[in-house]
């Protein structure tokens, strides 16, 4: 029969998981849209898949001299491709925060709804991403693993019947 550890050394062994203090606070400002289009008279909602294979909605971090809307427009563009967007309202700000090594990470997104024009069949992911696709927007409320964004996207939504 096993001998059962001393308290100590169970002490020991998980004080060596403890993560290192936090020495710093972060704040991130980001930015991003719910991107939709009208396809044969159906809303649908374009979506991306990141490294994780989570749908989302592209966004990203404000830059210097940026404000929220610029930084939505830009970083669209720069994740589907979408040359030619309207950014038509703010739909709200996600808050969340995570820990990065041995700092605290405040991340704020703000989200706008945004309807692309153009060629909007000519979408192309970025290198980073495992999947971007136009759908219907009952499935893509359903694809989105987040809550708070699949709440904007429904606020969107409301708004884009609100217009007819």
């Amino acid at each position: 029969m096993k001998k059962p550890k001393p308290f100590k050394a169970i002490k020991k062994n998980f004080a060596s998981r403890r993560k290192p203090p936090i020495n710093e606070v972060v704040r991130e400002p980001t930015a991003g849209g719910v991107i939709w289009r009208r396809n044969n008279n159906k809303i649908e909602i374009l979506l991306i898949q990141d490294s994780k294979d989570r749908w989302t909605i592209p966004k990203g971090h404000i830059e210097d001299g940026e404000t929220a809307k610029q930084t939505a427009a830009r970083e669209i563009n720069e994740e589907t491709g979408l040359k030619k967007v309207q950014i038509q309202d703010y739909l709200g700000r996600i808050k969340f925060q995570y820990r990065r090594q041995q700092s605290l990470v405040l991340m704020t997104t703000d989200i706008f709804l945004v309807q692309a024009q153009g060629d909007t069949d000519d979408t192309q992911a970025e290198k980073w991403m495992n999947g971007i696709g136009w759908f219907d927007a009952i499935d893509a409320v359903d694809k989105i693993e987040y809550s708070d964004i699949s709440k904007l996207l429904l606020i969107g939504l409301k708004k884009i019947r609100q217009r007819g």
